[in-house]
């Protein structure tokens, strides 16, 4: 009797002990832990974090609840072994399995990049590199390997051709090899069939339609100008004409401050001299964009050869098909920055 007590007992100890076990482990499964009552929230993980440093950041940045439990299981599913570095959008009130799968799984959530406004090479990273886990210093280390620019078909001219300002979705821990291929990848797309022909109907190549639209957006302060303003340098190009791009000459002159070019500005020995030298200068003046390499593509079809700001500062100009009507037009424009103070 005394040993079946004793049975009894054991039996019933021993299923107490397993359910209370069985449900704590379900809890540490399915029970929520990430971000108890909290919102949603990005992880991020170093390319060289450990299993030891996602502890830290999931303890110390308040992401879980129960470490313990959360450890406990990541070995079991040997996540331990398998930390992927990323961005990972970890969900309220996710449980444990959950939260482990999905970072054992490298699925990272991918962030935008975007410039624009980029005039020189050197601005460019720190635009591309604002929202990834990759060092402005380190990327333009990249972008100054000649051998690089050659790999890719540019020189230290052109390079910046390669880099058409947009949107881009990538990950968070793309490296400086992976972004520079990603863009030249992105150019190829960009300069289809389609755009090679138009460019190829009008004598240029598509780095050549780069450097001329660089020229129409820096001279364009109205965009629906700008189909008319690459027009016209088409037309100079085409009878040999100095192309006088006064964006240009302020490129060389290194002085992005002027607004207004002066006789000694033209003086200025530099490839980039449009004043002084034929054809189009060696590389762009800036990253031109989507659009006005389109508008250099679907160049509007007129005679016009000179173009000047209008005297009322409105942003358009007045074209010309002739030096005289041309000079009419400049020396207005000159009295009116005469009025307003403006001499350099």
């Amino acid at each position: 009797m005394d040993k079946r007590k004793i049975l009894v007992g054991f039996i019933l100890v021993f299923t107490v002990t397993l359910s209370s076990f069985s449900f704590y482990f379900w809890q540490v499964i399915t029970a929520p832990n990430i971000l108890v009552d909290q919102g949603s929230r990005f992880l991020y993980i170093q390319p060289d974090a450990t299993f030891k440093d996602v502890q830290n950041t999931l303890y110390n940045e308040n992401y879980v609840n129960d470490l313990v439990a959360f450890s406990f299981l990541a070995k079991l599913m040997d996540y331990d072994k398998y930390v992927k570095p990323g961005r990972y959008l970890l969900e309220a009130n996710m449980s444990n399995r959950d939260a482990i799968r999905y970072l054992r799984s490298g699925k990272q959530e991918p962030v935008n990049i975007t410039f624009n406004n980029v005039r020189l090479l050197e601005d460019l990273p720190p635009k591309i590199c604002a929202n990834i886990n990759l060092g402005p210093e380190t990327l333009m280390t990249k972008l100054e390997d000649s051998i690089l620019r050659a790999k890719y078909g540019f020189d230290e001219y052109t390079f910046k051709c390669m880099f058409i300002p947009n949107t881009y979705e990538v990950f968070w821990t793309i490296t400086a090899d992976e972004l520079v291929e990603r863009m030249s990848y992105e150019y190829k797309q960009f300069w289809n069939d389609e755009r090679k022909a138009k460019a190829d109907s009008i004598g240029l190549s598509p780095i050549e339609v780069s450097i001329l639209a660089s020229i129409v957006q820096a001279e364009c302060k109205m965009t629906d100008e700008a189909p008319v303003i690459a027009g016209l340098y088409l037309n100079r190009l085409k009878k040999n004409y100095l192309l006088q791009a006064d964006p240009a000459l302020v490129y060389a002159s290194g002085d992005f401050t002027i607004k207004r070019v002066l006789n000694k500005h033209k003086e200025i020995d530099s490839p980039y001299n449009t004043y002084k030298y034929y054809g189009l200068p060696p590389g762009p003046i800036n990253a031109p964009e989507i659009r006005y390499i389109d508008a250099v593509l679907n160049h509007a079809q007129h005679n016009y050869l000179y173009m000047c700001a209008k005297e009322d500062f409105s942003g358009y100009h007045n074209f010309s098909t002739n030096l005289q009507q041309h000079l009419v037009h400049a020396r207005r424009y000159q009295r009116a920055l005469n009025r307003e103070g403006i001499y350099r």
